[in-house]
């Protein structure tokens, strides 16, 4: 399925959250969340189902002052 990471289309084989963000490569767990613009917990990201067209939005945190 065709999805929007980050604002960059990509082609993915999994079918919730947490599975399409490991296919991709954000396995570090201090990341947010967001799909189709609706926040995400980390706990939901495993049982939430994604669909072919969905906006999804992953920010690490970042250091500094």
């Amino acid at each position: 399925m065709k999805i929007e990471i980050n604002g960059s289309r990509v082609e993915v084989v999994a079918t919730t959250l947490e599975a399409a963000l490991a296919e991709q490569g954000f396995t570090d767990k201090a990341v947010a969340t967001a799909v189709n613009g609706e926040f995400v917990p980390r706990a939901a990201r495993a049982t939430l189902t994604l669909r072919d067209g969905d906006r999804v939005e992953v920010l690490a945190p970042m250091q500094g002052g």
